[in-house]
């Protein structure tokens, strides 16, 4: 079998899932958004917090508190275009339930 240079991971894979969790971890987010299921409308569901792993899942605190929770393995986590914030789908640990949300990144200018 040939290996090429630049080959991309699976990103259905558990392994890349994790890597993505991981390089998400320490983002500022400016608020956080919940998509309904029809995917009409975005709600507002937290403000000024941050995303972080731990213990193998990613948490997304907001409004000083835990807004969505998921284990890494089941994420799907997908950059904007605008790359100014990333777009989670998982099952939900604190609402039991799958849920999409959007969070959106703070940026400071130096």
């Amino acid at each position: 079998m040939i290996k090429f240079f630049g080959s991309k991971k699976k990103e259905d894979s558990p392994s890349y899932r994790k890597e993505k969790a991981e390089s998400l971890s320490g983002r500022a987010i400016k608020y956080v958004t919940e998509r309904s299921k029809d995917g009409s409308t975005d709600t507002i569901i937290g403000k000024a917090g941050s995303l972080s792993v731990r213990d193998g899942e990613l948490i997304v605190l907001a409004s000083q508190q835990i807004v969505f929770r998921c284990k890494t393995e089941n994420l799907t986590a997908s950059d904007l275009m605008s790359l100014e914030g990333v777009v989670l789908e998982g099952y939900d640990e604190v609402q039991g339930q799958v849920r999409k949300i959007i969070a959106y990144y703070t940026y400071y200018r130096s």
